[in-house]
């Protein structure tokens, strides 16, 4: 009996003791309610700098600074990457390093792809986050912009693509 009640009293003093490791980073939380305060209703894609693969086609096109950072894998960028000058190539894992966040630009919106958008809305959030104001995220990666560029619509005219 005693035993029962010795080994009851380790398990709770270890429960209360072990509360805060179940508590969050206060001042972290706040940092994101800060980034995420914009994020409502129907401008809450703007907010969190998503921009449609058919937008992103136009200011090239049109010939708007920019920089393309794709975010996949070795194995994803060795068949098809980004062409535009100045993209860089920077596996997810790898980004933010010093040597790697210091290879971002300052001076010109950073574009951020990844296959299918999930991992640059995790990236461009986190780039958000920590000081990079002009980061957009491409909505549905490199799968949307397959859909919606072909021959035709690389070749238009800003704004004559396809469907515009």
């Amino acid at each position: 009996m005693i035993g029962r009640y010795l080994g009851l009293s380790i398990l709770l003093a270890f429960s209360v003791a072990s509360g805060n490791a179940w508590s969050y980073d206060a001042d972290l939380a706040a940092s994101y309610e800060r980034l995420f305060s914009p994020a409502v209703g129907a401008q809450a894609g703007k907010a969190l700098h998503l921009m449609e693969a058919p937008a992103l086609v136009e200011k090239i096109q049109a010939g708007e600074p920019m920089v393309l950072l794709d975010i996949r894998t070795p194995a994803e960028t060795m068949i098809f990457a980004p062409t535009l000058p100045g993209s860089l190539i920077i596996p997810m894992n790898e980004l933010f390093t010093a040597e790697n966040l210091a290879r971002l630009p300052a001076d010109r919106p950073l574009v951020v792809l990844c296959q299918s958008g999930a991992r640059a809305v995790a990236a461009g959030t986190a780039l958000r986050h920590i000081g990079f104001d002009r980061v957009f995220i491409v909505k549905g990666g490199f799968r949307a912009l397959n859909e919606d560029l072909d021959a035709k619509t690389a070749n238009a005219p800003a704004g004559a693509g396809k469907g515009r």
